[in-house]
């Protein structure tokens, strides 16, 4: 165990990667890195954070900071309830405690939006808390060191990995452990096509040693993908340069996001039959989107208007203020197809 602790901060001393956060103890920024990195790839989430930290500074400029402003920031990283959480926590942060940041793993839990991982991230970065991360990265690695066919997502795997890691864990310095077993995971022992011809610990790699690199870790196959299909009529004033958006209120994917005027069908023939009623319309367009458990077939219909005012669910926004306004990636996608709006998102 010895051995693998040494020969692991080792590695990452030599080959770590230089990224912002890593210059930092503060846990605001700290827990800012870490909620965006969730599901976000470094490079792309590197970009987020540096725009996060300089337009709010500390957690009381994210706390006094409207939902909207928040949203629109994080346009284009999908999964906007972890922005959502991000504006609760901060808010909670300042009431309760007057806003100084959590500084231990059981009261880093107690924040809306962070668990377990995120918890010992905070806690270990900052504070040197000796609680062992284990995130994708970490679960890879020590299924093929330890050649664990324990499922990585059933409560016995959770269970088991995270004993495995917190008994494995440098005590004595956990924030470099911590980034170093993750850092390892990123960058040799990769999901696909890992560099065990560079990797420091083939000798003690079981996986390797038993030739199951490719069949680790173990994963249980979730549920199908649901298929969603959604006819836009898209308002637009064009004199006025007034675009017509409508804001998704429902506990739905886009929740507090703008996107327009639609119906949703559930079937398929249905969608393509209503589709049909628009053929001689001469502004159409159509786009299909994924999301991790969705996948949505959607149909816009740009819908010439002279009037300033449509009903109460749609709001009239210039095309030039479009910025300030969230909207997901499929609208954005629908924006830079359709010639007869100015692009301005």
């Amino acid at each position: 165990m010895v051995h693998f602790q040494e020969t692991l901060i080792s590695w990452y001393l030599v080959h770590k990667r230089d990224l912002p956060w890593r210059e930092t103890r503060d846990p605001y920024k700290i827990w800012l890195s870490e909620i965006i990195l969730q599901q976000t790839r470094v490079v792309q989430g590197t970009s987020y954070y540096l725009k996060f930290i300089n337009e709010f500074p500390t957690v009381k400029d994210l706390s006094e900071s409207s939902e909207q402003k928040i949203l629109s920031l994080w346009q284009g990283l999908g999964y906007y309830s972890r922005a959502r959480n991000l504006h609760a926590a901060a808010k909670e942060i300042i009431k309760n405690n007057e806003g100084v940041f959590p500084s231990n793993y059981n009261d880093l839990l107690k924040l809306k939006g962070v668990g377990p991982y995120t918890a010992a991230a905070i806690s270990s970065f900052s504070f040197n808390e000796a609680k062992a991360v284990v995130d994708g990265n970490v679960f890879r690695v020590l299924s093929r060191i330890y050649d664990i066919s324990t499922p990585i997502n059933s409560s016995q795997g959770v269970k088991d990995f995270q004993e495995l890691a917190q008994s494995i864990l440098n005590k004595s310095d956990p924030a470099t452990h911590n980034q170093a077993i993750m850092e390892f995971g990123a960058l040799v022992c990769t999901p696909k096509a890992p560099k065990c011809n560079k990797c420091p610990m083939t000798l003690e790699c079981s996986s390797f040693k038993n030739d199951t690199i490719k069949m680790r870790p173990v994963k249980i196959r979730k549920g199908t993908v649901r298929s969603r299909f959604f006819i836009y009529k898209v308002f637009y004033n064009s004199p006025e340069k007034l675009l017509f958006l409508k804001k998704r209120k429902a506990k739905d994917i886009w929740q507090n996001l703008y996107d327009f005027d639609h119906q949703e069908f559930t079937k398929k023939e249905l969608f393509d039959e209503h589709i049909q009623t628009f053929q001689n319309e001469k502004h159409t367009v159509s786009l299909s989107h994924k999301l991790t458990h969705q996948h949505i077939m959607a149909f816009f219909v740009l819908c010439p208007t002279i009037k300033k005012k449509i009903n109460k669910e749609l709001v009239p926004v210039k095309i030039n203020e479009l910025k300030t306004y969230p909207i997901p990636t499929l609208i954005k996608k629908y924006l830079e197809q359709e010639p007869e709006i100015p692009n301005s998102v």
